[in-house]
């Protein structure tokens, strides 16, 4: 699979995702199945981040236009996930944590060393108050330490294996099943409470299945421009569609 038709699928498990946030009830099967199948999007967009990275020409129009898109985002965002009334602040979208994550892989390559872990745990810090807090930037930080890694073997003539991310996917699954485990802990019995935990990392494992084993590590060959607007476009206008359509049936 090329990495737009893998981002294509993390639009749609995205999308499951928020139809269960808006409309579904909590603690159905349907719910739970929505929901851990979208967390595939968070990582899967977090390793096309720090690769994109890498290949873009301008890292500074790339951030301007994340930037942008989660700004115009914002809106949509509070509209869909507002759970009483029209509207109320549910916190910044994920464009913005990705908009963080992208500055700090610019903190990585443009700050000297010596204040670098300040700028960055100050733009984790930020994080906290968006989508995917905490857990995205560290996925970032990780996966770029890879990219390093793996880059270093590639200068040495060692054979590049994508199974090298392995344990990135190891550690986020583990982190986020930790949380996933603690935040429930006091509403439902352990079985019941590590059962859930396990849906969860199911999204972050089928990420890791499909970059690993099946991404051929290029960009399809027609449709570019549309799939690279397609991409961002899509966040703020289902989200505006879902939130109007949550106001009107609340109505």
């Amino acid at each position: 699979m090329n990495r737009d038709t893998i981002k294509y699928i993390a639009m749609f498990t995205m999308l499951l995702n928020h139809i269960a946030n808006v409309f579904l009830t909590p603690g159905t099967l349907l719910f739970e199945v929505f929901v851990d199948v979208g967390y595939f999007t968070a990582i899967t967009m977090c390793y096309f981040l720090v690769e994109g990275y890498g290949y873009t020409h301008s890292k500074e129009k790339y951030g301007k236009r994340l930037f942008l898109f989660a700004v115009l985002s914002q809106v949509p965002f509070n509209l869909a996930l507002t759970e009483e009334g029209v509207i109320q602040f549910t916190g910044m979208n994920m464009i913005f944590t990705l908009f963080l994550c992208f500055m700090i892989l610019y903190v990585r390559e443009k700050i000297p060393k010596g204040r670098q872990t300040a700028c960055i745990w100050g733009l984790v810090a930020i994080s906290l108050c968006s989508d995917w807090a905490l857990l995205a930037p560290i996925f970032t930080i990780w996966f770029a330490d890879a990219a390093q890694s793996m880059s270093g073997a590639e200068e040495k003539g060692e054979k590049l294996c994508r199974k090298n991310l392995w344990p990135v996917f190891g550690k986020a699954m583990l982190l986020f099943g930790l949380i996933s485990c603690a935040g429930n802990a006091d509403i439902m019995p352990l079985w019941k409470n590590l059962l859930c935990s396990a849906g969860a990392v199911f999204g972050i494992l089928l990420s890791g299945i499909c970059i690993i084993y099946f991404y051929n590590g290029k960009r399809a060959k027609s449709h570019r421009t549309f799939s690279k607007w397609f991409f961002y476009l899509f966040y703020p206008i289902h989200l505006l569609v879902l939130g109007m359509l949550r106001v009107v049936l609340a109505a």
